[in-house]
């Protein structure tokens, strides 16, 4: 199959049209490659505050209620888009309203999620949430870490998701891993370099000890007017597992650091069924010898040495 991963650049949108001729425009050119999945990034639906005027999007909460209410129609946009070109879409993850009983008493009061929908050319509809906020997440916005992990069934094989931050987590891949994940897509806003580099060092250590195929999705650009999401760093790339069948770096495709566009790869899972059966190493399979092997023992080196 083809993977297309978004560098994607936001937009500050006068009417709805205009976001709907963006999203065709990028669906349409994915597709005309031979793409079948393409993945866009976290809060990309965060260009959706724009549609409130400037006022809301450059506020705090102008800006997550904004695009709360209109994160349906756009899923619908994606499913249509789905349906017609028979592909599987990663819709960009915006804040979400959902229901306070499924949230952490902690963070239930007002909180919302950041949701990823996962839209099949079957016309299903699902979604997954981030788990594991980042400080500005639970500090400012006010987002809560939203229903567990799934794994979607798809006709292109076992999709995962984690969302940025939730990519740094090794036992939520391992989750995923041990429940037949074999792609896993991480959807990625960050704003300056070391930000790129801790997600895309987090997923590409997912691909390794997972032996899966791991792509990653960023926001690019600039868009002072657009709050919290005013200027992005990052680029799109797709990763394996440095192993047999894999390129020796891992790195299946990779784009240029903050240029707008699609990267992508040819995958076959074939090939992440080969690795994990009979790779040079066997990481997924020997995950479980490290239980053993935790408890810790620790060793004085800093007394004087005895005299001789």
């Amino acid at each position: 199959m083809k993977i297309a991963t978004a560098a994607y650049p936001l937009s500050f949108f006068a009417t709805w049209q205009d976001y709907e001729d963006k999203i065709t425009h990028w669906v349409e050119q994915a597709v005309a490659e031979g793409a079948v999945l393409l993945v866009f990034p976290e809060y990309g639906a965060m260009e959706l505050a724009s549609l409130a005027g400037e006022a809301a999007a450059g506020d705090v909460i102008g800006s997550v209620t904004a695009v709360a209410d209109h994160l349906a129609k756009a899923a619908r946009l994606h499913r249509q888009l789905a349906m017609a070109h028979g592909v599987h879409i990663l819709m960009a993850s915006g804040p979400a309203r959902t229901d306070p009983a499924r949230l952490d008493p902690a963070q239930a009061a007002g909180a919302m999620v950041n949701r990823a929908y996962l839209l099949a050319p079957s016309g299903a509809v699902t979604f997954q949430d981030k788990q594991i906020m980042t400080r500005f997440e639970r500090d400012d916005w006010n987002i809560a870490g939203g229903e567990g992990l799934r794994v979607f069934e798809t006709a292109l094989g076992r999709i995962g998701v984690l969302i940025c931050y939730d990519s740094e987590f090794p036992l939520l891949g391992r989750a995923l891993a041990e429940a037949g994940v074999e792609i896993l897509l991480v959807p990625s806003c960050t704003e300056a370099l070391e930000g790129y580099w801790r997600v895309r060092i987090g997923a590409m250590a997912r691909a390794l000890e997972s032996q899966c195929v791991a792509v990653m999705a960023s926001i690019v650009g600039v868009e002072p007017r657009l709050f919290a999401v005013e200027e992005n760093c990052g680029a799109g790339g797709i990763f394996g597992p440095p192993d047999r069948g894999f390129p020796p770096t891992g790195v299946l495709a990779e784009g240029a650091l903050n240029q707008p566009g699609w990267t992508y790869a040819e995958v076959d899972l074939e090939q992440v069924r080969t690795v994990r059966a009979d790779g040079h190493v066997l990481n997924r399979s020997h995950w479980p010898e490290q239980v053993a092997r935790l408890a810790v023992e620790s060793v004085e080196m800093r007394a004087s040495a005895p005299s001789t």
